[in-house]
C-alpha cells in the first residue's frame, strides 16, 4: 500500500510538471504542428504513467483521464482548438482542471457541436430525470448486490453489469462538475443524457453516452477526417469508432496487463458500421426513416446490451 502511494504521487506530479509545461510553452509557438511536435515527449510520457501503478482501480482511471482525454485535449489545443482553447488565457488551476478531469466546459467554441447533437433527434421522447443523490444510492444498491448476481437471470446480470458501469461513470464525472463549477464559478454540461432512453444508435453515441468523449472524439478526428481529408460521413463515423475501440482495448491493457484479444475494438467496429449505415438510411429516407421511440428505443437498448455481452463485458469479467 505504501510503494503504491508513493507511485501514485511520483505519477500525479510528472503529470503536473508535463502540464505546466504545456501550458507554459503552447503561447510561445504558433499553433499547428510546431506546438503539436513539442507536445510530443508529454504524450510519449502519459503513454507509459499507467503502467507505473499496480491498482487496476488507479491505472485504468488514470489512463482513461490523461492517457485517453487529457492527450486528445492537448493535440486540440496544438491546433487552439477545444476545451482547452478559450477566448480568454486561462488561469493554470482552471486550464488543469479542465485538462484533467472529466468535465465539459461550456463555451463559444463548443456551442456549434451541441447544437448539432441537439439535431441529430428530434422526436419527443420521455423523461425520467435522476440526481446526483439518487444515482449514488443506485450505484451502492448495485455494488451491494453484486454477491447476488450468480443467483440472478443471466439477462438480469447483464443488465445489471450494464447499469453498474453507466452509474459509476456518471457519478464519477457528476462530481467533477461538482467540484470544477464551485471552484471556478464556471458552467459545465451534463456528461450524460439518460442513455437508457436512446432511440437509435445514432441517438446513443453521438447525444446521450459519455458526451465528453464524444465531444472530444467528434473534434479530434471526425472533423479531421470528415472535413481536412475530405472523407465522407459515414467513413469518418466509422474511422471515430475505429479509435474509440483502439482506446478503449488499451484500457484495458492497463487493466489486465494482457495481450489484446481485440474483442472491445470489434464491439466499437460493429457499432460504428451500424451508425454509418443509419446515417446513410436517414439520408436516403429522410422523414420516412421516422420510428416511434416505443419500438425504436426497446430495438436500440437489446441491441446494445447483446453486443456488450458478446464483446465487450468478456475481456472484463474473464
Amino acid at each position: 500500500m505504501g510503494s503504491e502511494l508513493i507511485s501514485l504521487t511520483k505519477v500525479i506530479l510528472i503529470s503536473m510538471a508535463s502540464l505546466l509545461y504545456c501550458y507554459f510553452i503552447a503561447p510561445k509557438l504558433p499553433k499547428g504542428k510546431f506546438r503539436l511536435i513539442s507536445f510530443l515527449p508529454v504524450f510519449s510520457l502519459f503513454l507509459v504513467l499507467p503502467l507505473y501503478v499496480s491498482s487496476a482501480f488507479l491505472s485504468s482511471s488514470f489512463a482513461f483521464l490523461v492517457t485517453w482525454l487529457t492527450t486528445f485535449k492537448l493535440v486540440l489545443f496544438s491546433f487552439n482548438l477545444g476545451p482547452l482553447a478559450f477566448d480568454s488565457k486561462l488561469s493554470f488551476p482552471l486550464f488543469a482542471s479542465i485538462a484533467f478531469l472529466p468535465t465539459r466546459i461550456k463555451h463559444s467554441k463548443t456551442a456549434k457541436y451541441a447544437q448539432n447533437q441537439e439535431e441529430v433527434d428530434k422526436e419527443p421522447r420521455p423523461k425520467i430525470p435522476l440526481n446526483l443523490p439518487a444515482k449514488v444510492v443506485i450505484f451502492v444498491m448495485l455494488i451491494m448486490g453484486k454477491k447476488y448476481y450468480e443467483i440472478v437471470d443471466p439477462i438480469a446480470k447483464l443488465c445489471m453489469n450494464c447499469a453498474t458501469l453507466y452509474f459509476y461513470l456518471d457519478m464519477i464525472m457528476c462530481l467533477s462538475n461538482v467540484f470544477v463549477r464551485s471552484r471556478f464559478g464556471v458552467e459545465v454540461s451534463r456528461p450524460f443524457d439518460e442513455p437508457y432512453l436512446a432511440t437509435s444508435l445514432q441517438n446513443f453515441w453521438g447525444r446521450r453516452w459519455n458526451r465528453l468523449v464524444s465531444e472530444t472524439l467528434h473534434n479530434a478526428v471526425y472533423q479531421p477526417v470528415r472535413y481536412e481529408v475530405g472523407g465522407p460521413r459515414w467513413m469518418a463515423v466509422v474511422v471515430v469508432f475505429v479509435v474509440s475501440g483502439l482506446m478503449h482495448e488499451l484500457l484495458l491493457y492497463y487493466i489486465i496487463r494482457a495481450i489484446p484479444t481485440w474483442e472491445v475494438t470489434w464491439f466499437f467496429v460493429i457499432h460504428g458500421l451500424c451508425v454509418a449505415v443509419e446515417i446513410e438510411l436517414k439520408r436516403a429516407l429522410g422523414k420516412r426513416w421516422q420510428i416511434h421511440w416505443v419500438v425504436s428505443g426497446p430495438l436500440t437498448m437489446a441491441f446494445l446490451v447483446a453486443t456488450a455481452h458478446w464483446l465487450f463485458f468478456p475481456p472484463l469479467l474473464r
